[in-house]
């Protein structure tokens, strides 16, 4: 098999509720994407992959079944390790020339890929990053149906990124970002964190690194169902300090482009 141009990873931990349509509904999307006028079948070939993060429901048995019917589709299997792991383990697994992160719950529709390529790119129809961050804060940017509580709470994780560990990034939790095969391969070995705060880690190696890092606007649905509790909350930005320090210690000092890069 070639490499795809794009590969889409899709980490899911007991998503039986949604994930068969969030599937669908990237797969009717990369059917058109690849079709355009920006590339061709060739052009713009893609693959996606479901990491099953170990669950406990049908989540596997149903990307099981729509991987028998388009081979297009992937279902890797791990054992449960958080989502830093399954989005690790699906990155490594990935050979596509470009590799996009996507939340199992698609509360971005899936129409808002295209913003990451000719949309917010260069005209030509490729990314104008190494590392493009979906956000609900860039402008352009909407968010629907999202309780006044929930958006406090990720503003003021926010806030906590940028005092301990990195700044002039708006959202780093969105779980829609988009890496350049050589970002991927850099990155995320390194990568050392298994939860919540492991979007921190991951773009402060690749600003370390000097790859181009930049804010993406989409829209984004809220929607019941989240896995972030208080206590995964307080991990989180304990996580991050963590990442600060590491970065101030130069333990990511190891991540580097290839020379001219």
């Amino acid at each position: 098999m070639t490499q795809p141009y794009l590969s889409v990873v899709i980490p899911a931990y007991d998503e039986e509720a949604r994930i068969a349509s969030t599937v669908k509904a990237m797969v009717e999307y990369l059917g058109t994407w690849s079709e355009e006028p920006a590339g061709s079948a060739d052009e713009r070939s893609w693959e996606l992959l479901v990491v099953d993060d170990g669950s406990i429901d049908s989540t596997a048995q149903i990307v099981a079944e729509i991987s028998a019917a388009d081979e297009r589709v992937r279902l890797i299997d791990s054992s449960h390790g958080g989502k830093g792991a399954a989005v690790r383990r699906g990155m490594d697994e990935a050979s596509g020339a470009w590799r996009f992160l996507c939340d199992a719950d698609l509360s971005m529709p899936a129409d808002n890929l295209g913003r990451f390529f000719g949309d917010s790119g260069d005209g030509s129809g490729h990314p104008k990053y190494d590392v493009a961050i979906g956000s609900r804060e860039a402008p352009g940017s909407q968010r629907f149906n999202e309780p006044r509580s929930r958006h406090i709470k990720g503003r003021l994780f926010n806030y906590a990124v940028k005092v301990l560990a990195l700044r002039r990034i708006e959202d780093t939790q969105c779980g829609f970002k988009l890496f350049s095969a050589e970002a991927a391969t850099k990155l995320f070995p390194h990568q050392s964190l298994d939860g919540w705060a492991f979007d921190v880690e991951l773009l402060v190696m690749a600003k370390g690194a000097k790859f181009s890092v930049g804010e993406v606007p989409i829209d984004w649905y809220y929607g019941e169902g989240s896995k972030m509790t208080l206590t995964t909350g307080i991990v989180a930005v304990l996580d991050v300090a963590r990442v600060g320090l590491n970065n101030l210690f130069g333990k990511y000092r190891s991540v580097e482009r290839k020379s001219g890069s």
